[in-house]
């Protein structure tokens, strides 16, 4: 578990047992803990937390760290970093809350968040209907599927018409549950094949494309971005972002004020240019949203 005690635009950063004191944290003129503020020193968005979180002082927060830039393991191995923990350590600054991020599986969080094991989760949630009918979801930045080939894509690879293609993917993903699983059926079904190559984590997707071993890869548009970015002059983006959705992050149903806090915190953020800069940081500004809605 990583406890943060955010301060943007630098947060001071800590790995701890959740036995280990918040003040070990960071200096103690950073800031207090949500329990030690009176409710007259506390954001509009801040006195709409909910009495227990408050007194905690810390929100208990899930997210599967494989999923570069959004989450991902800084270079120590440990510390959880990236575009969702620097927006949300922004929003839990405005609500007078420290973070405390811990490791999950992402087909767990849900049910986990749910069971009263966290808080919330931040882990690039497409926002779905069959999503909100399980929690809570409050809308913070959109993304959209698209591929990535070799640099100069030499196989000349069409997204519309992967066939015949070896395609990695981080299996937790949309794309590796729906969107590949439907079009290998379908190449099956005309007589051709489509070799879907789930992996853990998207590092091991991005390999598995750099070594050669995939003719493509594909994941949620500010993943292959980033994945470019970092590998400039060995892959590139094909086509066109699709299928265009927000991320929320996951609250349970029986929290509603902690969403209400959530959400007005977020359009704080965008109104101080917060929210902004965070995703300018990470190149993601094209990602950015202007109406940050609870179950939109």
């Amino acid at each position: 578990m990583i406890l943060h005690r955010p301060r943007w635009p630098t947060a001071a950063v800590c790995l701890t047992a959740l036995a280990v004191s918040a003040a070990a944290c960071g200096d103690d003129s950073s800031g207090s803990s949500g329990s030690d503020v009176s409710t007259s020193e506390l954001s509009e968005a801040g006195r709409l937390v909910p009495a227990q979180i408050r007194e905690e002082g810390t929100l208990s927060i899930a997210t599967d760290p494989g999923y570069p830039p959004n989450e991902f393991l800084d270079t120590d191995g440990q510390t959880i970093v990236g575009m969702d923990i620097d927006l949300f350590d922004a929003v839990a600054d405005e609500l007078d809350l420290r973070t405390d991020y811990t490791s999950e599986d992402f087909e767990s969080i849900i049910t986990e968040v749910n069971k009263g094991n966290y808080d919330i989760g931040v882990s690039s949630f497409n926002i779905n209907e069959e999503r909100k009918l399980e929690v809570t979801m409050v809308s913070y930045f959109t993304a959209g599927t698209r591929w990535a080939v070799p640099d100069g894509n030499p196989k000349q690879v069409d997204p519309q018409a992967p066939c015949g293609l070896a395609v990695s993917v981080k299996a937790s993903t949309v794309q590796g549950q729906r969107d590949l699983p439907t079009s290998a059926a379908a190449c099956l079904a005309d007589g051709e094949g489509l070799q879907v190559l789930p992996f853990g984590t998207q590092e091991e997707a991005t390999s598995a494309l750099l070594a050669g071993e995939a003719d493509a890869m594909v994941a949620d548009s500010p993943v292959i971005s980033y994945a470019t970015q970092q590998h400039q002059g060995e892959i590139e983006a094909a086509g066109k972002a699709y299928d265009t959705a927000d991320y929320g992050y996951v609250i349970s149903r029986d929290n509603p004020e902690l969403a209400d806090a959530i959400q007005m915190a977020l359009v704080t953020l965008a109104d101080e240019g917060t929210y902004g800069k965070v995703l300018e940081k990470w190149g993601q500004s094209d990602g950015a949203i202007n109406d940050f809605a609870i179950n939109p």
